[in-house]
C-alpha cells in the first residue's frame, strides 16, 4: 500500500436520493430530481480529503454486490486509495435511502445488511502508522480499537466523528486526538442541551485530546479553547440538502487543522467545506475543491 497522508476508516454505503415536495406519509409523492451515490460519514471524509487535495485512503469493508462495485468505483474515481477495503463474498453492502423536501428537511433509513464487518487482524496497521491523521467515526468496533492502537504506535493524530453514543464512539473518544461530536452526542454524554456547558463537560471528560468540540446544526460548532468555549457561527447559505454536512465539516476540519494546528482557523474552514456542500443535493455531490473552499472564505469572511 501506498503512503497517504489522510486514512479513514468506517461506514460507506449507496445512497439512493429522491428530492420530494413533501415527505409523505402513508402516501405517494412525485420527486423532481434523483440521484444515486457515495455516502456514508468516513466514506465521504476521505473522499472530501480527496478532493482539498489531500491523500486518502478508505479502509472498511464492502459486500461482492453491485452496490458495493459502485462503492469501490465511486471512491477510485475521487482517487482515494481502496487498496485496504475488503470485499466480502456472498454478503450485501450497506445501503441507504434518503428523501429530502424542498425545505432541505430530509428522512434517511439505512442498513448495513448482512455485511461482515471488518475484524482487527485485517487493519493495515502499517498504512495508518505512517499517515498523519485516521479519521474513525465509531463503525466497525473492532477494527477502530485496532486503528486507533496502530495510530498511536506509530505517532499518528487520531480524529473522532462522533456521531451516536454507544459502546465503540464512547471509548474511542477517550483516546482520539481530535473530538468532535454531535449535538445528540453531547447531549447524551453530558447531559446539557446547552452548547458551552455540553463543550466545557466534554473538554473534562477527555484530557487526552487536543481538540474537543461539538456541532450544533444550524447554530455552528462551538469548541474548547484557551480555558473557554467558543462558538464558530456557521455561514448563511441557500440549502438544497444537508446530507452530509457534518461528515464534511470534520473531514475539513481535519485537513486544516492537520496543516495549520489553528482550531478557529479549521473550524471556519470545515465550516466552508460544509456550507458549499448544502447548496447540492446528495452527501458527494457538493464536496468542495481547496480552490472553492478559499474562495469561498474570501468573499464570506
Amino acid at each position: 500500500m501506498k503512503k497517504v497522508k489522510f486514512v479513514s476508516l468506517g461506514y460507506v454505503s449507496n445512497d439512493y436520493i429522491a428530492r420530494v415536495p413533501e415527505i409523505p406519509i402513508d402516501n405517494k409523492v412525485k420527486m423532481s430530481v434523483h440521484s444515486v451515490q457515495g455516502g456514508g460519514p468516513a466514506g465521504g471524509a476521505a473522499v472530501c480529503a480527496a478532493r482539498l487535495g489531500v491523500s486518502s485512503a478508505f479502509v472498511s469493508s464492502v459486500g461482492a454486490d453491485e452496490a458495493g462495485k459502485k462503492i469501490l468505483a465511486d471512491l477510485a474515481a475521487d482517487h482515494v486509495d481502496i487498496a485496504a477495503v475488503k470485499v466480502r463474498q456472498h454478503c450485501g453492502s450497506p445501503i441507504a435511502y434518503c428523501w429530502v423536501d424542498d425545505a432541505g428537511r430530509r428522512s434517511v433509513v439505512w442498513t448495513m445488511n448482512d455485511l461482515e464487518l471488518l475484524r482487527a487482524d485485517e487493519v493495515p496497521a502499517e498504512l495508518i502508522a505512517q499517515a498523519e491523521l485516521l479519521h474513525l467515526d465509531g463503525h466497525h468496533p473492532e477494527a477502530a480499537r485496532q486503528a486507533a492502537q496502530a495510530a498511536k504506535n506509530g505517532g499518528t493524530m487520531v480524529a473522532l466523528d462522533a456521531g451516536t453514543l454507544n459502546d465503540s464512539t464512547g471509548y474511542l473518544a477517550t483516546v482520539a486526538d481530535i473530538v468532535i461530536t454531535s449535538e445528540p452526542f453531547a447531549l447524551a454524554a453530558t447531559g446539557s442541551s446547552d452548547p458551552v456547558a455540553a463543550v466545557t463537560a466534554l473538554r473534562q471528560m477527555y484530557p487526552q485530546a487536543q481538540v474537543a468540540g461539538a456541532t450544533f446544526g444550524g447554530r455552528g460548532s462551538y469548541f474548547y479553547l484557551d480555558g473557554k468555549v467558543v462558538h464558530i457561527p456557521p455561514f448563511a447559505v441557500d440549502v438544497v440538502d444537508t446530507t452530509g454536512a457534518g461528515d464534511s465539516f470534520h473531514a475539513g476540519f481535519e485537513v486544516a487543522y492537520m496543516e495549520s494546528g489553528d482550531v478557529r482557523y479549521a473550524a471556519r474552514f470545515g465550516s466552508a467545506v460544509a456550507a458549499i456542500k448544502c447548496g447540492k443535493l446528495g452527501a458527494r455531490a457538493g464536496l468542495p475543491d481547496r480552490a472553492s473552499v478559499e474562495k469561498f472564505l474570501k468573499e464570506n469572511c
